[in-house]
């Protein structure tokens, strides 16, 4: 096991330096002057050249990037072009509604997915199954934006259970929840629907082997076995649909966060992207990717914990 986890952590600090090269590359090659959209476009030479050395845009590629990397390291990610705070200072204010509405969104998901794609396989081939893969299909295929839009409409205008958007804070841990809610059920929906396909397919896969054959010859109940022996082999398929999923509903978000007005790191990039603030943008999106290959990470991890075999 003490292997299998070094091998992963030199797989991981690997992609993070990789993944550090491109963002940066990326940003460095977008068009555009961030001095001159600070300064307009009738600002003085002499004084453009003062800002960028300022912000060190003066320097080589290599040592912009060199010290963008070092103050990641040290938790230092620059200062925003824009607002002239920390962009960490930015982030984490922003962190504290993208991270509860990402966690709620694949609570909601799991624990539709999990019962859903549980009663689709027990029940295959029957009406049942058909009208659930039918649902799961229709879910995948509607966009969550149209979806956010339509409930917006119907829970907020017309009902008026919720708001239609904007967040109050985490002084009232209620109020934050229920802003939360919409958003929340309009990420869930079609990852909802993913998981429950992936999960029947699973499930189906696993009662199809000998073992779950001679368990039921064995005098084991349906239920039993169903508990006991096929759910745990048919997790590793949804324990990697499940850190997609997280990756996901963390980072692409964008647009979910820009219909209910909310100032997560979604609208932080954004906004970034709109005004040019390329440090802003590229730490937070080192930030996110970050997330995503630590969760990729602890999923391989768990893999091991599943199912023994795959710690050789």
């Amino acid at each position: 096991m003490l292997r299998y986890l070094l091998i992963r952590l030199v797989s991981l600090t690997a992609t993070l330096i990789a993944a550090s090269v491109v963002i940066f590359l990326v940003m460095a090659v977008i068009p555009g002057n961030p001095a001159v959209l600070i300064l307009g476009i009738n600002a003085q030479e002499d004084t453009l050249a003062a800002l960028r050395a300022e912000l060190g845009l003066n320097r080589t590629l290599p040592e912009q990037y060199l010290a963008w990397i070092g103050g990641l390291v040290q938790g230092d990610f620059g200062t925003s072009y824009t607002y002239k705070v920390p962009v960490a200072e930015l982030i984490l204010d922003r962190i504290w509604i993208s991270l509860p509405l990402t966690l709620y969104a694949l609570a909601l998901s799991t624990a539709i997915a999990f019962p859903v794609g549980i009663i689709a396989a027990t029940a295959r081939g029957g009406v049942l199954d058909f009208g659930i893969m039918g649902a799961t299909q229709l879910g995948i295929a509607i966009p969550n934006f149209w979806f956010a839009m339509m409930l917006v409409f119907v829970f907020a205008v017309t009902l008026g259970w919720f708001g239609a958007g904007g967040f109050p804070g985490w002084d009232d841990p209620l109020a934050a929840i229920k802003a939360l809610t919409l958003p929340a059920i309009a990420l869930a929906l079609p990852q909802a629907s993913i998981l429950a396909r992936v999960m029947r397919s699973a499930l189906l896969e696993t009662l199809d082997e000998d073992y779950i054959r001679t368990a039921r010859a064995k005098g084991l109940s349906r239920g039993g076995m169903l508990w006991r022996h096929a759910l745990r082999n048919a997790m590793i398929p949804v324990l990697t649909i499940l850190g997609l999923q997280f990756s996901f509903l963390l980072a692409g978000a964008i647009i979910i966060e820009n219909v209910f007005f909310l100032p997560g790191l979604g609208r932080l990039v954004f906004q970034g992207i709109t005004q040019r603030d390329l440090i802003v943008v590229q730490s937070t999106v080192m930030l996110l990717v970050f997330a995503v290959i630590v969760v990729t990470f602890l999923v391989d991890l768990a893999y091991a914990l599943v199912d023994p075999r795959l710690r050789r």
